[in-house]
């Protein structure tokens, strides 16, 4: 599914649709997943999309227990609820509604994330980037990034955007999310329209990009060729240089997200993401014998 050398421009047309199964993870979080739900699924260098939604507890109250990571990231969106983050190196992250953690395993860490809440509705996001093969044992490190330093445009015709990594364009004038400069250059902005709205963004034509809808539903694609996607869908896109959205009857909020691709090999075994079966097997040798978080690492970005 990669676009890798792409020089095609125009309006990407959907190429694939995924549908988010439900699922559990953690302790027994129920959630749906789009990306990562089969090696079949990926994009990259995304690897994985969760998203977690519920108002009974049941459901999200177990959260993630202490789980070990190595060798890619994971972004963390909470949109309603409260979660704590704590891990190995000490740090804690309190995040709260409309929150963003993004935090860059490396080498090693060990963390949790834990419900900070006994009832209420808990929803957000989990994203995994893959790193490339040169940056899979760097030291690893998170950012806890606060609403307030999430752009959020209005747009002309209704609708808003808030723009978490990568850079969008409103009448030609750049607004950069608070996330950039990462080897993968990934955009992830969520987008809101009212009814029958549209809703344009440039991508890089050499970029892999995915939209995925979690509210309403939307027409993807050129006019020639829309396809509608309803709630639960993600679609990956085809060649181009622009993501087209028009918003259904009933409005639309989607994730839309693309990234520069890594084009090397991936080997994952559960929260471990290689480049070889060898490192893989390295990597439960190092979690076994306490390694993967020994070596020095470096302070929160």
């Amino acid at each position: 599914m990669s676009n890798t050398g792409s020089t095609g421009t125009g309006t990407r047309t959907v190429q694939r649709i995924i549908q988010a199964l439900p699922t559990s993870d953690g302790a027994g979080v129920k959630l749906r997943r789009s990306l990562g739900s089969s090696q079949f699924a990926r994009l990259d260098p995304f690897l994985m999309l969760d998203e977690f939604s519920s108002f009974d507890p049941n459901d999200y109250i177990a959260g993630f227990p202490s789980h070990p990571h190595r060798g890619f990231e994971t972004v963390t969106y909470l949109l309603d609820g409260h979660m704590l983050h704590e891990d190995h190196l000490g740090n804690r992250g309190d995040l709260k509604t409309g929150a963003v953690q993004w935090m860059t395993a490396g080498r090693g860490i060990i963390h949790s994330e834990m419900p900070q809440q006994e009832d209420g509705r808990m929803r957000g996001f989990q994203l995994w980037i893959n790193l490339p093969a040169r940056e899979k044992m760097k030291p690893a490190g998170y950012r806890d990034i606060d609403p307030s330093e999430i752009p959020v445009v209005d747009l002309p015709g209704g609708g808003r955007v808030k723009i978490i990594a990568g850079t969008t364009y409103m009448d030609g004038r750049p607004v950069p999310g608070p996330i950039q400069g990462l080897t993968t250059d990934p955009l992830y902005i969520d987008v809101e329209l009212p009814a029958g709205v549209a809703f344009s963004q440039p991508i890089a034509v050499d970029y892999n990009a995915f939209i995925y809808i979690f509210e309403g539903s939307a027409d993807v694609g050129p006019a020639e060729a829309t396809k509608n996607l309803d709630t639960h869908a993600a679609a990956v896109l085809a060649d181009g240089d622009q993501v087209e959205v028009r918003a259904g009857t009933g409005g639309a909020r989607f994730l839309l997200l693309a990234g520069r691709p890594l084009g090397e090999p991936v080997v994952q075994y559960g929260p471990f993401v290689m480049n070889t079966r060898e490192e893989i097997e390295q990597a439960i040798r190092d979690y076994q014998s306490g390694e993967l978080t020994r070596a020095p690492a470096a302070p929160a970005r």
